[in-house]
């Protein structure tokens, strides 16, 4: 008797386990259902005039003497050679999936669609992702295989599509979003990048992406001509690619209900030993000609990776007192929408 009275216990919390988890599932597909139906990302309507597919053409020819990113190494990637990013015509995707380790209004309960492209024209000596930035790892796909795994994300409830080191792969991922859009796409696009891009470039991504999410590495050229080798005009162009992100995007909109990112700018900057990443520099240019409220993650979480052994001055974590200091630069330039990572 105690056995079957065992049985019927154990059979009940089963089921009510499926019970709680399932509605856990459905409140997830419910956010995510509402996010949809009150928004609708600027591409659909690109899309629908054809200018999309317009663009993606145009950035196409544009390979056949590569001039899409500040290197302007002129590599035939349409005959496949091989640029400064090491990147030709064909594209290539280290993985893809939601991921939950992003800033939290990308993330939400069904993670952010990251998709996380091969190659990088930046070349940092301390790349905490060398493997798939400089060593080439990852596979070829087509741009129906993108525009595929962009729904695929949508279907598995991740809240936005999130591009990762996608500049050399402009014309390729316009291409794809034409398919995608045409085919049921509607969650916005998030462009997670360097921040060393040309403003040029970035016009044709206007009213394409929702989110811009750059990373503004250094205030000052000598240390990004030493750790990201050779960007020794890092500063201006990081300067002007953000300002036109800012004009096309402007300050970050979340969904009232959700906390979900909709449209904006996200600025990363990540704090590094004795000051290389020139934190107050950074702030004083965001504050000075961005809007004060502009989102600023600070980030503390630098790690010597890839040749970093080979520079003692960057060869270490980060102290309390340098995050600290990084974070009271910003405060003191004025800055009032600034986001903290425990330390």
């Amino acid at each position: 008797m105690i056995r079957i009275l065992l049985l019927i216990f154990t059979i009940l919390i089963f089921f009510s386990g499926c019970y709680i988890n399932g509605q856990k599932q459905i409140e997830n597909m419910n956010e995510t259902d509402s996010f949809f139906t009150e928004f609708e990302p600027s591409y659909v309507k690109l899309q629908k005039e054809g200018i999309l597919k317009q663009r993606g053409q145009e950035l196409w020819e544009r390979m056949a003497q590569c001039d899409l990113c500040p290197r302007n190494c002129g590599a035939k990637r349409l005959e496949g050679e091989r640029g400064i990013c090491k990147a030709n015509s064909k594209l290539e995707i280290s993985s893809y999936g939601p991921h939950f380790g992003e800033e939290p209004e990308l993330v939400g309960n069904g993670g952010s669609g990251t998709i996380f492209f091969t190659n990088c024209a930046l070349l940092c000596v301390f790349c905490i992702n060398y493997d798939i930035s400089q060593m080439g790892y990852g596979t070829v796909h087509s741009i129906e295989d993108l525009a595929n795994i962009m729904l695929q994300l949508q279907k598995r409830g991740c809240h936005n599509i999130n591009l990762v080191s996608p500049s050399h792969y402009i014309p390729h991922i316009l291409l794809a979003l034409d398919i995608a859009s045409e085919k049921g796409l509607r969650i916005p696009i998030v462009y997670n990048s360097s921040g060393w891009e040309k403003a040029e470039v970035i016009k044709y991504l206007d009213k394409v992406v929702d989110i811009y999410l750059p990373d503004f590495k250094y205030g000052c050229n000598h240390h990004a001509k030493k750790y990201s080798i050779g960007a020794s005009d890092y500063v201006e162009r990081t300067q002007e690619a953000i300002a036109e992100m800012n004009r096309q995007v402007g300050v970050l909109k979340t969904n009232p209900k959700t906390g979900l990112a909709q449209r904006g700018l996200m600025i990363r900057h990540l704090v590094m030993p004795n000051n290389v990443s020139c934190s107050e520099q950074v702030f004083k240019w965001i504050a000075e000609n961005l809007p004060k409220e502009t989102y600023v993650n600070i980030m503390s979480q630098y790690t010597p990776y890839f040749k970093a052994k080979h520079y003692p001055e960057i060869n270490r974590r980060i102290t309390l007192k340098e995050y600290q200091d990084a974070v009271n630069a910003a405060k003191k330039a004025g800055l009032t929408n600034i986001k903290q990572q425990g330390y």
